[in-house]
């Protein structure tokens, strides 16, 4: 019997594809997808939508209830709201003449493991 190195890529047994940033550098498409998430996330107006999208009780909202909270136009907001989808964080539904956007716990809890410093590190 051989020994082998067991390389864990994800938590409590959850199937992950990407390793945690403080354990194990990046490859090159690794960065490339994350950096497009970031940049996602990299402007106030998405990180709002994306807290109103995540908080929103019933785990989805209306885009007629997003567009009254900011001090933008509606193209704007759907802009932002398009950004956020195609990084992966929001998926939505037409639903007649209105859009619901719901948060997609998959690329939040990503993050989280990427960026997760492993327990029993010492900073």
């Amino acid at each position: 019997m051989s020994k082998q190195e067991l390389v864990v890529i994800g938590q409590d047994g959850a199937e992950g594809c990407c390793p945690a940033l403080l354990t194990t550098p990046l490859d090159e498409d690794q960065a490339v997808g994350l950096a497009k998430v970031f940049k996602a996330l990299g402007d106030p107006v998405r990180l709002r939508l994306l807290s109103l999208i995540a908080s929103r009780a019933g785990g989805e909202v209306c885009v007629c209830d997003l567009t009254p909270a900011f001090d933008l136009s509606q193209p704007t907001i759907s802009h932002h709201l398009k950004l956020l989808k195609q990084a992966g964080l929001i998926d939505s539904e037409r639903r007649g003449t209105w859009v619901y956007y719901r948060l997609l716990p998959e690329m939040t809890d990503r993050l989280a493991a990427i960026l997760t410093r492993p327990a029993g590190t010492v900073s």
